[in-house]
This record gives C-alpha cells, sequence and structure tokens, in this order.
C-alpha cells in the first residue's frame, strides 16, 4: 500500500482514540519526576514555573475555546466514530491554522511534560504527538478534499496546517458563543486542573514525602471539579448551554 494510503489508514483508526494521547504519556511521569529537582532546591521558583506551565496549558485551551466558540454545529466535534464536517470553516482560527483544535491539544499537555524540568519529557511528548496526530490530520485532510473538492485545495494552499500564520486572521463567519464553549470545553478545563493540581501534590510527595500542594492548589482543583459538576449538569438537564445552529 503506498505510504500516504496507508498513513491515511492509520489516521482513521487513530482518529477514534485521539483524545487519549496525553493520558497515555501519564505513565511516564513517574520517571520524569523521579528525575525532577527544584531550581537551585529553591520551591517558590519552581512555583513560579509552574505557573507558566499552567498558562502554556490554558493557552491551548484558550484556542479550543476560540475554535469551538465560533464554528457552527457538525464541526470542530467530539465525533469519534467518523469523520464529520457539514460546512469547511476557513474563518476564525481557520484563517491562521487548518488544525487549531490538535494545536490546543498540543499546548494543553506540552504544559504538563514541561512541570517536571525533565528535558526528555517534553521532547518525547512532541515527537509523539507529531507521529499520532500527523496521521489524523492526513486523514482528515483527505475527507475533506473529497468533500469539498476545490474550496478545500485553495483554502489549504494559503493556510499552514500547524503553526499559525497570525497575520492571515479573518473575522469568524459565526459570533463567539460562550455557551457552546461552556458545553465543551469543561471536561477539558476539568482535566488540565487534575493534571497539573496533581503534578503539585506528586512533587512534594516525591521530595518532601508528605501530601501537600498549598492553598491555592486545592482551590482550583475544588473549583475545577465543582464547575464541572455544574457544567455537567446543566449539560444533560436544561438547555440552558444550547445554541441554535450551534
Amino acid at each position: 500500500m503506498p505510504m500516504r494510503e496507508e498513513m491515511e489508514r492509520q489516521g482513521n483508526w487513530l482518529f477514534r482514540w485521539r483524545g487519549q494521547l496525553p493520558f497515555l504519556l501519564l505513565v511516564l511521569m513517574p520517571v520524569a519526576m523521579q528525575e525532577s529537582r527544584w531550581p537551585s532546591g529553591d520551591y517558590p521558583i519552581h512555583e513560579v514555573w509552574e505557573f507558566l506551565c499552567l498558562g502554556i496549558s490554558l493557552l491551548g485551551l484558550a484556542v479550543r475555546c476560540l475554535t469551538v466558540g465560533c464554528t457552527p454545529a457538525a464541526t470542530s466535534g467530539r465525533n469519534t466514530k467518523r469523520q464529520l464536517a457539514e460546512t469547511l470553516n476557513v474563518t476564525g482560527a481557520y484563517s491562521i491554522v487548518r488544525h487549531p483544535i490538535y494545536l490546543g491539544n498540543y499546548l494543553i499537555a506540552l504544559g504538563v511534560t514541561l512541570v517536571p524540568l525533565v528535558w526528555w519529557f517534553p521532547v518525547l511528548y512532541t515527537l509523539a504527538f507529531w507521529l499520532y496526530y500527523e496521521r489524523i490530520m492526513c486523514a482528515e485532510e483527505a475527507f475533506l478534499r473529497v468533500r469539498f473538492d476545490d474550496a478545500f485545495v485553495r483554502w489549504a494552499a494559503k493556510t499552514p496546517a500547524f503553526i499559525p500564520n497570525l497575520l492571515a486572521w479573518s473575522a469568524p463567519a459565526l459570533p463567539f458563543s460562550m455557551r457552546k464553549v461552556l458545553k465543551h470545553e469543561h471536561t477539558t478545563l476539568l482535566v488540565i486542573i487534575l493534571l497539573h493540581c496533581g503534578l503539585e501534590y506528586s512533587e512534594h510527595y516525591f521530595f518532601e514525602h508528605r501530601f501537600y500542594g498549598g492553598v491555592f492548589w486545592a482551590v482550583l482543583g475544588g473549583v475545577g471539579i465543582v464547575s464541572y459538576l455544574v457544567l455537567r449538569t446543566l449539560k444533560r438537564r436544561t438547555s440552558l448551554l444550547r445554541a441554535a445552529g450551534r
């Protein structure tokens, strides 16, 4: 089988599990923590580093929210069984990069892998992401090319696949919908919070042999869990988060 067709076949299979890559890397976290050290033995300095890493993950979430909040229904979704695209998104986040959702995913997990300050962890993650998502993106673009033909070709010719061209920004065709963001991204927010809070507690356990994380991380974790439960309930039992055409 030609390499392009083989990558598409692999990508269609991996598409179903595209959200699980960061969790696969968690098995390496204990190894990274064993090699981790607070800079100069100074915990306050490392606390600043952790906030920066959390900021990188939240930047990834912001990219996802900007994308999801401005797209119509049946696009940029969490579908896993098959490719789905009722329309071709070419404005908003899609005007500067062809795969903004995956860019957001990369930044979210990158922020996590940077926390231990072990050089090989983010490098290994980046290589794994490249091998994993390159195939998924290849399969998605093959689907979009068949479905939208010349429109896809023209858009792809001027829009980079993964590294954004900020100068090419075009205002989204639809206004930003906070309801759609809250409906679809509350799980992503919870995952970010739990991963970073878990790392904080793990560090104290590895370095000081005590289960401790400090007031900020305890409050952040509590707020994250409560927010998730509230939004999950609103999504399942009410229509407050529903937005027409989204």
